[in-house]
């Protein structure tokens, strides 16, 4: 059973992550061989406040872009 968990930021619809679903189900088929119905997808939605780049919360670099 290939389980997928994919982190990244809120803001992404139903539809957005449906199609990721998919095309991620569909890889794994095909180049992976795997069962469609025994890939699992996991979304993990994460608050800008809660997730860092370079030591920087994203929040806090959308207040200040670099330069």
């Amino acid at each position: 059973m290939p389980a997928v968990q994919i982190t990244l930021l809120e803001g992404r619809t139903t539809e957005q992550k449906r199609k990721m679903a998919k095309r991620i189900t569909d890889v794994l088929v095909e180049d992976g061989g795997a069962n469609p119905a025994a890939v699992v997808v996991t979304f993990v939605e994460v608050p800008r406040d809660s997730y860092a780049s370079g030591g920087v919360l994203i929040c806090d670099k959308q207040q200040n872009p670099p330069k």
